[in-house]
């Protein structure tokens, strides 16, 4: 099979059978494994449909999802996650469903961080944040600040975010300087755009995952998906278990990496840490 055609089985086919990808009689360490893993959290709303219940009651289902997710990818010694949560296209739902996902967002903060805390686990929260309201920007406030001094796997929560808007905001600064006589156009270099993005101190994404079979990144993280590895699952987010991330954890290691390794050798890994 030619390397184009494996790649796109590969990509709309990744959750079949992935072992049946991995090669044998290879080695694996934790270099192998993603610095920064993205996931698109999808399915919510159909998930609870099929089930014959409102939209939100997949919301309030996928905060499971986000525990355990959480949960294997630091026990894999993952550097960063970044959820996306609530897209700054997200407005446009109906006004009931946004107000259940607002109070939703605030009493998963005040549950959660905690827990976080206590994990030695870095909470930030990445979009533009001015349209929350004031109660909600309090609860981000206090939860950054309760885990700023932690030193594991720091979780970034996209809310309110758009990678067009990422990119725009970073070229205000950039072309302020320039207004201001601090650069010439001559010293715009991508390296300059990048320290003025969001998440300019963690790695680029290695590996995005996206759930509930949609094959698309929806304006997420523009600039960090450059080079990403993209995973796309049929499974809804509110079924997305420890399982599922290791699958997309082993068909990482197999498809960059370009040796084999297998689900239990990924678990291993996770096991010893």
């Amino acid at each position: 099979m030619l390397a184009a055609q494996r790649f796109f089985v590969l990509l709309l086919c990744p959750v079949d059978n992935p072992h049946n990808l991995l090669m044998q009689n290879s080695q694996l360490s934790p270099d192998s494994l993603p610095q920064h893993i993205a996931i698109i959290m999808d399915g919510n709303g159909r998930w609870a449909k099929a089930q014959g219940k409102p939209r939100v009651f997949g919301h309030k289902n996928g905060v499971a999802a986000v525990r355990k997710t959480i949960s294997t990818a630091a026990k894999l010694g993952i550097k960063a996650v970044t959820l996306f949560a609530f897209s700054s296209e997200n407005w446009r739902r109906p006004e009931e469903e946004v107000g259940v996902l607002m109070e939703l967002f605030i009493s998963v903060l005040s549950t959660e961080v905690k827990k976080l805390h206590k994990n030695n686990l870095r909470l930030r929260i990445i979009g533009d944040k001015t349209r929350f309201s004031q109660r909600l920007q309090s609860k981000i406030a206090d939860a950054e600040a309760m885990t700023a001094g932690n030193t594991g796997m720091v979780i970034n929560i996209a809310a309110n975010y758009g990678g067009k808007w990422d990119i725009t905001e970073a070229m205000k600064v950039v072309g302020q300087q320039i207004q201001d006589g601090q650069l010439q156009a001559s010293d715009v270099t991508e390296e300059l755009i990048a320290q003025h993005l969001t998440m300019a101190d963690l790695p680029d994404v290695d590996l995005l995952i996206r759930t509930s079979g949609e094959c698309r990144i929806s304006n997420f993280m523009l600039w960090q998906l450059a080079y990403a590895e993209l995973y796309f699952t049929p499974v809804y987010w509110p079924e997305f278990g420890e399982e599922h991330l290791l699958d997309a954890v082993t068909w990482f290691v197999n498809r960059e990496r370009r040796f084999g390794c297998t689900g239990e050798q990924i678990k291993a890994l996770m096991n010893n840490s």
